[in-house]
């Protein structure tokens, strides 16, 4: 960097301050009294796509077991259906459901307005919250090439 920043410093800083950021939110009940296991199997799946719960285990790396308990049950609450595979009837594919995308939508809507609510309580001066505007595009771009 030009300014004479260690690489090294800056990615545990922002790993540091990234991670306290997304534990507090991800600790925020979601609307909708969706657990955590719950959340991430359905925001996985909705990133992913369709699949199968095995291979959805697979990528989460939990058990098949655990995945197919957390399938059950939001696929009781109607957020997930189970279609036979056209490939292999005898397995199922799972997709998230119209319910299940605004329970997620909910769940974001949420966790933006409990930051908007911090960022405009007054703890950041008008400068610091255009530096956190001007900060994002740059943490996503950092997503991007990681």
């Amino acid at each position: 960097m030009d300014d004479g920043q260690d690489p090294g410093e800056v990615a545990a800083l922002l790993l540091a301050g990234v991670s306290v950021l997304l534990r507090r939110v991800r600790q925020m009940p979601a609307p909708g009294g969706l657990t955590m296991p719950e959340r991430g199997a359905l925001s996985h799946l909705e990133r992913s796509g369709p699949t199968t719960s095995s291979a959805l285990a697979r990528e989460v790396q939990i058990t098949a077991q655990a995945m197919g308990t957390t399938m059950g049950a939001l696929r009781a609450r109607g957020l997930v259906e189970r279609r036979p595979d056209p490939d292999d009837g005898r397995r199922g594919v799972l997709t998230v459901t119209d319910a299940g995308r605004r329970a997620l939508q909910d769940k974001r809507d949420a966790r933006t307005e409990v930051v908007a609510r911090a960022l405009a309580g007054g703890a950041f001066t008008a400068v610091e919250l255009e530096r956190l505007a001007a900060a994002a595009p740059l943490l996503e771009r950092l997503a991007r090439t990681i």
